[in-house]
């Protein structure tokens, strides 16, 4: 296998595993670096001008391909703006916890990120006022959420904030999360940042949410994109407060008409990746313990998949990694916070044939 290459030795494609930056679609990266010389008056997008025409003509297309993957209410805004989601946790802080101290900023912890989310808002706000609705923090992030009625929602809040793809520890919320216990005044904060577009969501639902490009859609420098149905200060100016990220953002709009165009829309989506999802978790559970998933079944991740081998001995997992990457399978080492394998099969991972 090079280094250089696409594809083994013999010929097959190499699969990437990496939980982020992630696998693009390869004719998304072809076109990119078709245009990357010259995408305009001979030049690259990332020579023009971000007030430019052009650029303008980019950016609209690409919201409004977002727009229609995701069916977005036309009272959400949709912004893009530098950082990754880390930022968002001091922004979404700062900018809804409003001047009624006497309420609560909600937070759900299911895992790594839900957890800095929330550590973000106690270091900005102080402890008095940030409530933790539910950690799973005891049992090592392992998908063991207790039942909602354990749940303990302050009875003013500000927001309540979680996070619906744990990237680390391999939980997902989806749809099980309680949305029908939270009074529809209170916004609620979704960070989507590892499964975002990989199905249909009612976004109705969500106050707004946030996600990298750089990791769920593997663009090489980092975009947001928010939705909110308040005005803020880069909503008022079209996401151009100050220079977006522009190539980021056509990059993601090469990614949506994929989507839409390839793909065939988030409903097609999401089919191939539960079948994807479960697969990979028949294979484990079926391996007599060989190889061992630690989060719950109900609670499993469809974009990213921890497992162990023998228990999670060293010298076996070493070795797996190793064997691995000669037969084409690379970056499948886990989090280095937690060890292990882990399999991240965003979108645009694809079974071989």
């Amino acid at each position: 296998m090079t280094s250089n290459s696409r594809f083994d030795s013999n010929g097959q494609r190499i699969l990437n595993f990496s939980a982020g930056p992630g696998l693009m679609p390869l004719p998304v990266l072809e076109t990119a670096a078709k245009e990357m010389t010259s995408f305009s008056q001979g030049h690259s997008l990332m020579e023009l001008s971000h007030r430019s025409a052009v650029f303008e003509k980019v950016l609209q297309e690409t919201e409004d391909a977002y727009r229609r993957l995701l069916a977005i209410p036309d009272n959400y805004k949709v912004l893009f703006i530098q950082g990754g989601a880390t930022l968002q946790f001091s922004m979404v802080a700062l900018n809804l916890c409003g001047k009624d101290e006497s309420k609560k900023l909600d937070y759900v912890v299911t895992g790594a990120w839900s957890q800095k989310g929330y550590e973000e808002a106690v270091s900005l706000l102080g402890k008095d006022r940030v409530n933790l609705v539910v950690s799973t923090k005891a049992t090592k992030h392992n998908g063991d959420v207790p039942e909602v009625n354990q749940w303990k929602f302050s009875e003013k809040q500000a927001y309540v904030f979680y996070c619906d793809n744990e990237t680390v520890h391999g939980v997902e919320l989806g749809n099980k999360f309680p949305f029908d216990k939270i009074d529809k005044s209170v916004p609620i904060v979704c960070d989507m940042s590892s499964n975002i577009l990989s199905g249909p969501i009612d976004v109705s639902e969500i106050w707004s949410h946030f996600r990298r490009c750089s990791e769920k859609h593997g663009s090489i420098l980092q975009t947001q994109s928010l939705t909110c149905s308040t005005t803020t200060t880069y909503s008022t100016s079209q996401s151009m407060h100050n220079t977006p990220p522009t190539y980021p953002i056509y990059v993601c709009g090469l990614i949506f008409k994929w989507l839409e165009q390839d793909i065939g829309g988030l409903a097609q989506m999401a089919a191939i990746n539960s079948a994807k999802a479960a697969a990979l978790y028949d294979a484990i559970d079926n391996s007599n313990g060989f190889y061992t998933c630690p989060v719950k079944k109900e609670y499993r991740s469809r974009m990213n998949v921890p497992f162990l081998v023998k228990g999670g001995d060293a010298a076996a997992e070493k070795l797996f990694l190793a064997e691995a990457e000669k037969r084409g399978m690379v970056q499948l080492a886990g989090h280095r916070s937690v060890g292990g394998v882990r399999a991240s099969i965003y979108n645009c991972n694809a079974t071989r044939r």
